[in-house]
């Protein structure tokens, strides 16, 4: 069940319960264009297949999302789109929820919000490098004004 801090397991979850009945194409592929007249028997078959894959994964991710994370989710949206929109709400959940905690060094913990930055932007949301300069200021505890000191005094000339 997706509760919104388990993507990473529940999308394992879900498509290893489609891949195991071969139904994880619309996991994989983009939708294909719809069949016309001139359409081969391949490609409509093709389509049919990507079809069918689309609408059971949806029944599946359906099941198993909390009901108040399904409400956003609009009718005409595609297994993939669903995916991709679970791992986004996921990404800025969690560069937005980040604390340096000394568990890593501070250049660690800000490259790990500039890895979180580049998965964004694969998905098209772009976040820009002063946000991600700036929230990883804000989040440093106060042993680090200092830094926070500098960095302004930088930015004022």
């Amino acid at each position: 069940m997706l509760t919104g801090s388990n993507l990473k397991r529940w999308k394992q979850d879900i498509e290893f319960a489609l891949g195991i009945v071969d139904m994880d194409l619309a996991l994989r592929e983009d939708e294909p264009a719809r069949p016309n007249d001139q359409s081969t028997v391949d490609q409509k078959a093709h389509y049919a297949r990507w079809e069918k894959s689309n609408r059971l994964s949806l029944i599946a991710m359906k099941r198993s999302i909390a009901e108040h994370l399904t409400s956003g989710l609009l009718e005409d949206t595609n297994a993939k789109q669903v995916s991709d929109k679970a791992e986004v709400g996921n990404l800025l959940s969690e560069l937005t929820n980040m604390r340096y905690d000394a568990a890593m060094c501070v250049r660690e913990f800000i490259l790990k919000m500039v890895h979180i930055q580049s998965k964004l932007k694969a998905h098209e949301i772009v976040l820009f490098e002063n946000y991600i300069v700036h929230h990883a200021l804000n989040v440093l505890p106060a042993k680090f004004s200092q830094i926070k000191t500098i960095y302004s005094a930088q930015n004022e000339t």
